[in-house]
């Protein structure tokens, strides 16, 4: 699935994401800036989650809670060294929780990515406007 999107339809979009049942393990790839953090708040906010978010650049892995109990990791990579700091934060137990895991920056983490994910693609088209793939 590929769509393009103003700033103003995100919300809408993630809802789309999420109707087409992507696995519970998403890696989100795209260049700095171009919004991969606020398409997750929209994506946590479709799921249920009614508390502020934010990124966890400098604590690595965000916790949110649905108000259907569901628990969503949001995880940051982009200040990692290497594979094992994110073992020794223990992000295997997160990754195998069954719980919802966006990634950002999972090429840091090459090795520890389960198979079974899937994968959105942010690309900048203009300030307003952004292209999103899911495969």
């Amino acid at each position: 699935m590929k769509l393009t999107f103003s700033l103003d339809e995100i919300n809408s979009v993630a809802k789309r994401i999420l109707a087409e049942n992507p696995r519970k393990i998403i890696l989100f790839h795209g260049a700095m800036g171009v919004g991969k953090t606020t398409f997750i708040k929209a994506l946590a906010k479709s799921l249920g989650v009614e508390e502020a978010t934010s990124s966890p650049s400098f604590s690595l892995v965000n916790e949110y809670h649905s108000v259907e109990d569901e628990i969503i990791y949001h995880f940051d990579f982009y200040r990692l060294k290497t594979e094992t700091e994110a073992l020794d934060m223990g992000v295997d137990d997160y990754l195998y929780s069954g719980n919802w895991c966006f990634i950002e920056w999972a090429e840091k983490i090459p090795s520890l990515i389960p198979e079974d994910h899937s994968v959105i693609k942010l690309e900048m088209i203009s300030e307003t406007k952004r292209s999103i793939e899911l495969r």
